[in-house]
């Protein structure tokens, strides 16, 4: 069997996407290499909204989502913003696993007496909690699910509006009005949660 050789240039990346239907091993590593920069890219921009002491590392989280992935056998890659927009998918579900792990810990910890300059290092900043905006997601999926995904890929993929555009085959101005539709709803849906 010959090796099979990854695309230098990066607009030849989804045909060579196309290609690797049923992937071997060795593809599935050249895929890894070349897509690589652009995995800790979108794992940095969901690292962005955690807090600054987040266990979890772009490349540890880029690893475990591509682990994640490597593991779904039927997937066709359609495009390298399709691979992206699973990739971005898989990472928002680690996040949120690691943070209701991490809320299941603190429940089971040892109960410590607090003072009033305590209760603000313990404090979540509501603009980075990650399950919140996953459940209010969640939430507006049924209002609107092609905006929800337009949500997720812009905020938890860290995706432009023209990679957004591509990997949901809809127009750039669908794009911006689902974006705008959509941070209005969630605004209002997170403001008032208690």
């Amino acid at each position: 069997m010959s090796p099979i050789i990854a695309p230098e240039n990066p607009s030849e990346v989804t045909q060579w996407l196309r290609q690797l239907g049923g992937s071997t091993p060795q593809a599935s590593s050249q895929l890894f290499e070349l897509l690589y920069s652009e995995l800790k890219r979108v794992a940095r921009s969901q690292l962005r909204r955690e807090d600054p002491g987040h266990t979890l590392s772009p490349t540890a989280l880029a690893h475990e989502a591509w682990f994640r992935m490597a593991e779904q056998s039927r997937t066709a890659w359609q495009n390298r913003s399709h691979f992206l927009a699973v990739a971005s998918t898989m990472m928002r579900r680690i996040l949120v696993n690691h943070e209701l792990a991490r809320r299941a810990c603190k429940r089971d910890a040892e109960k410590v007496a607090l003072t009033l300059s305590g209760l603000e290092q313990l404090a979540d900043a509501p603009d980075r909690d990650v399950v919140a905006v996953h459940e209010a997601l969640l939430a507006f999926e049924t209002v609107d699910a092609r905006a929800a995904k337009v949500v997720e890929l812009r905020f938890f993929g860290g995706l432009e509006n023209e990679e957004v555009a591509q990997a949901l085959d809809i127009s750039l101005a669908t794009v911006k009005r689902d974006w705008a539709v959509a941070r209005a709803w969630l605004k209002r849906e997170l403001a008032s949660r208690p």
